[in-house]
């Protein structure tokens, strides 16, 4: 969230998913990033675009309006969420004018040129505890409705929908569970049925990071990082979640259907990992920072889906683009950026256009193609009780056959934990795309490039 406090999220019991992933060199559809600028340093908006375009994010949120960046999108093919500022709200809401003014000073002035796809009504509004811009929230989303339907073709087509974050949900816990606050629902009942008339989003930001810090287990940490462990299951579906990300979007889902409008979609306005953080913020390291994103995007690419939304990559915007020097709050608040102001990452999340996104070896992060193929392979100093939680993870994923490592099959022979995870492991390696940080495991995988096949066991493998 920008500029307020973000709100600790509920816990959900849930497993860990997937490395898994197809990279591609185009631009993503469902991949965003949120441009925060409460900053001092931030690059000029031709250097962000410029930026942009060696990415495969194919859209921007921004928290407000800021001519210089939309303009500087104009003819990229890269769309935007523009922001109205809670401060807006009522008077949009009590004249219908002003909704009209907003729009023409604010929107239609840059469209065609730029893509303007959503307007975000509001950051927060339902758990602001402002009851007044509560209730100010749906009359302002109809009267910009209405005006952009009277501005013609170029802003029929825009939405405009609101960002709510997960404390809008009295229950997360477990997925199966989600349901919207009490205090909250006569609201969101007609802003939902807005949304649904006007095919338009609604907006949530989860934070599996939130949600380790009230619960800071190993365990919690695994799973909120997509990394392997033995899985939650939901009591009530019966559903094994496989990740928080999958969990904390399915208790939207079953709040959404509770409510009635299972339909609507839903867009991830916001989700990150901060690179740093005050002692007392736990999991805040660049470590868990890439682990987290990037096994974020890769579970995107992979087209799984959700649990109760399989199938469809969920529009996911990371937050954020930049560090923010001048956030209040904890050091994290100033420590989301997938990039430095000077341009160079952070930490590599796989965002790259060219599909490899790594260091140039001096930290400033430009894109160069590292190896592919190879084999992956169970490194030396993983224990069997490690190579056995990563061996069933990895055959549970979407287009890894662990066939041969089971009793009869080609590479049953030798029975012994290593020697089947060393197979498991290579078959999800190669499935997600063979790129180095698809051989990861927690560091329980190593890459080689000797062939690990024997007699009639074939491993998957070369360039």
């Amino acid at each position: 969230m920008e500029a307020e406090s973000r709100k600790p999220l509920l816990v959900v019991p849930i497993l860990l998913c997937c490395f898994l992933g197809i990279s591609g060199a185009a631009a993503q559809s469902y991949i965003g990033v949120n441009y925060g600028e409460v900053a001092d340093n931030l690059p000029s908006p031709d250097e962000t675009v410029k930026l942009l375009k060696s990415t495969t994010i194919s859209k921007v949120r921004l928290y407000g309006v800021d001519a210089g960046v939309i303009r500087a999108l104009a003819g990229t093919g890269i769309s935007l969420v523009v922001g109205v500022a809670n401060g807006d709200i009522p008077a949009l809401a009590a004249d219908p004018n002003a909704a009209s003014g907003w729009l023409a000073a604010n929107v239609l002035p840059f469209i065609p040129a730029s893509t303007i796809s959503v307007v975000a009504v509001g950051n927060e509004v339902l758990e602001s505890g402002d009851a007044s811009l509560a209730a100010a929230l749906l009359p302002a989303l109809q009267n910009l409705r209405a005006a952009a339907v009277a501005a013609g073709d170029a802003a029929a087509g825009i939405k405009f929908s609101t960002v709510n974050t997960m404390a809008v949900l009295a229950q997360s816990d477990p997925p199966s569970t989600g349901a919207f606050r009490p205090e909250a629902a006569a609201q969101l009942q007609q802003i939902l049925g807005f949304l649904s008339k006007t095919s338009a989003p609604f907006m949530i930001n989860p934070y599996p990071y939130f949600a380790y810090q009230s619960d800071p287990r190993p365990d919690t940490l695994a799973f909120c990082l997509f990394q392997p462990n033995a899985g939650r299951v939901d009591g009530g579906s019966k559903i094994k979640y496989t990740n928080m990300f999958d969990a904390q979007v399915d208790a939207v889902k079953s709040a959404l259907g509770r409510a009635g409008y299972g339909a609507v979609e839903i867009v991830v306005a916001e989700t990150g990992w901060p690179t740093k953080g005050d002692p007392t913020e736990a999991g805040a390291s660049v470590d868990n920072a890439k682990a987290y994103v990037a096994n974020l995007v890769a579970h995107l690419r992979s087209g799984a889906g959700t649990p109760l939304m399989p199938g469809k990559a969920v529009d996911t915007y990371l937050f954020a683009l930049y560090d923010e020097d001048l956030k209040p709050g904890p050091a994290s608040e100033r420590s989301f950026g997938l990039y430095h102001t000077d341009l160079s990452m952070a930490y590599d999340a796989g965002l790259a256009a060219s599909a490899a996104s790594g260091s140039n070896g001096n930290g400033q992060g430009a894109a160069v193609q590292p190896t592919k193929g190879g084999w992956c392979v169970a490194s030396v100093a993983a224990t069997d009780a490690q190579l056995q939680t990563d061996m069933d993870y990895a055959c549970a994923q979407v287009g890894v056959d662990c066939g041969a490592i089971q009793p009869g099959g080609a590479c049953f022979e030798p029975n012994t934990v290593r020697a089947h995870a060393a197979y498991a492991m290579n078959q999800l390696y190669h499935a997600a795309g063979a790129h180095p940080w698809n051989c990861d495991f927690r560091q329980s995988a190593t890459l080689t490039s000797s062939n690990p096949s024997y007699g009639s066991c074939v491993f998957t493998g070369g360039q």
